[in-house]
This record gives C-alpha cells, structure tokens and sequence, in this order.
C-alpha cells in the first residue's frame, strides 16, 4: 500500500524548522532532512521539504516510512 501526496503533505504538515525527518523509501533508502519545512503546495503538486538551503523533491508513492523528532543538531 502507497501513500498519496496528499496524504504525505498532511502527515508532513507540522514541520516548522523546529524538527528533522527521516524518510525510508521502498528498498531502505534513507534521506534525511535536518531543521525540516515543508514547502507550501505548488502546481506541480509534488511534496517538497526544505532545510533553508535545500529542497528535497520526495516521491510519496515511494515511502514506506517516516520519522519526524528533534534535531540532531544543535
């Protein structure tokens, strides 16, 4: 079973800088994104975080599994 953008984007939607996620796609590839916000939506309806130097375009069909808790970085 997939999740949908607009599932991810809801599940997403309390990261406010204050907080790093760690996403698990299908096969265990890992990105994680330190100090996380997401990206308001656009027209290419793609779910988008950002670090404040980055943004990382993620797959929602591709997720197996998100981890959203503390920074690890002071």
């Amino acid at each position: 079973m997939s999740i949908t953008t607009e599932q991810l984007r809801a599940a997403l939607a309390d990261l406010n800088g204050q907080r790093d996620a760690r996403i698990v796609f299908e096969h265990a590839e890992t990105c994680i994104v330190q100090k996380a916000l997401i990206v308001p939506a656009e027209e290419d309806r793609i779910v988008k975080l950002t670090d404040g130097s980055r943004e990382y375009l993620i797959d929602a069909q591709r997720v197996a599994w998100v981890e959203i808790g503390p920074p690890t970085t002071p």
